[in-house]
């Protein structure tokens, strides 16, 4: 063997270099075929509340109409990382990059630091790239990078760890919380569960109760896409009493996580209990499924949100969304912004109708 051939066989004999992270965008036209293969990594590798399943993007785009992308990082043909992003644009608020709107979570589910890094990085172009007023990632805890210099963290997401047995789940409620939905039984109300046979009666309750809160309503074709999209892990429950629907709720089955995005119920029926007998059905039904944690949806510490959810023995656990700021400020979009006190004033007083008819036509453009 000649001296070349030693050291052609030396350096053969080195480890080989891992591959290079390369980071993928993937836009409206590519993303449905994409999908199944993204969500597989996001079921496999980060199992849980099912508002992390990138197939919302789509949901997004057919009930709101907003502009599906998906960052992936990639390592030699592997995923390491994604992140989901919806293009929000209007006339009346103007443009924003946000993962995700509507649900609970999203931002970024990454391998380690060096792809998160990366996905980070990309979407920071993207959004100075398009130029949007911000870019908005909902994190469950805080992201370390230069360029998310903003940050709120007053919601946090009340959780409540499942027992195996539905009878478990009873004997661990407050004997007050038993007592009332004891009363909800008694009055003779009943349960449906279903899906897009009962939707009508869920946006129902849902819409009045948002002209009463003075928030803008989401139309029936985004529960209807999610419906469609994710089969039996979304469903809708009903409480029927006195010949009407009284509450509903919007629920998604995850990974170990239950959680229910979208709940309502009628004030004027508050003395049935119909809330709260729903809500035991809800947990009932999480155990059942054999999920490990049911998630209340998020909220402001100490609303009266707040304080129901935590009588059921819901957990507060911060919630981190992290910004890329190009203009304005993070807290001009939120409802409890002074400039919007006075339109929700206005909004609580308009017909029903007129609110569910352009209703969804301004909250598409609320990040």
């Amino acid at each position: 063997m000649t001296k070349l051939d030693v050291r052609l066989d030396r350096l053969d004999r080195l480890p080989a270099s891992p591959p290079a992270l390369e980071v993928r965008l993937h836009g409206p036209r590519e993303l449905p075929c994409q999908l199944p293969r993204l969500a597989a990594y996001a079921r496999d590798n980060h199992p849980g509340p099912l508002s992390r399943h990138p197939g919302w993007l789509l949901v997004l785009q057919q009930g709101l109409g907003h502009t599906p992308y998906c960052l992936e990082v990639v390592e030699g043909g592997t995923t390491r990382g994604l992140l989901p992003l919806s293009y929000v644009s209007s006339l009346l608020f103007g443009r924003f990059l946000v993962s995700l709107p509507y649900v609970n979570y999203g931002g970024v589910l990454a391998d380690d630091d060096r792809a998160a890094g990366l996905l980070f990085d990309r979407a920071v172009q993207l959004a100075q790239q398009w130029k949007v007023r911000y870019l908005e990632l909902r994190h469950e805890s805080l992201f370390p990078h230069p360029a998310l210099t903003g940050r709120l963290c007053d919601k946090v997401h009340m959780r409540l760890a499942l027992p195996k047995t539905p009878g478990e789940l009873w004997d661990g409620l407050q004997s007050k919380v038993r007592s009332q939905v004891r009363k909800g039984q008694k009055n003779g109300l009943t349960m449906h569960w279903g899906r897009q046979e009962l939707l009508p009666e869920f946006h129902d309750v849902f819409s009045r109760n948002m002209r009463d809160l003075g928030t803008p309503v989401y139309g029936r074709r985004l529960f209807r896409g999610a419906l469609e999209q994710f089969g039996d892990r979304a469903e809708l429950c009903v409480v029927r009493g006195e010949g009407k629907a009284l509450a509903a709720a919007f629920v998604l089955h995850g990974y170990g996580v239950t959680e229910v995005p979208s709940a309502s119920s009628l004030r004027h029926y508050n003395h049935t209990n119909a809330n709260m007998l729903m809500y035991w059905h809800l947990l009932e039904r999480a155990v059942q499924r054999r999920e490990s944690t049911f998630d209340f949806g998020r909220c402001s510490a100490d609303s009266s949100t707040y304080r129901f959810k935590k009588q059921w023995g819901a957990v507060a656990v911060p919630a981190e969304w992290q910004y890329h700021l190009l203009s304005g400020s993070v807290g001009e979009m939120r409802a409890d912004s002074p400039r919007y006190q006075r339109l929700i004033r206005w909004w609580k007083r308009l017909p029903l109708w007129v609110t569910r008819l352009i209703g969804p036509r301004i909250v598409r453009g609320i990040p």
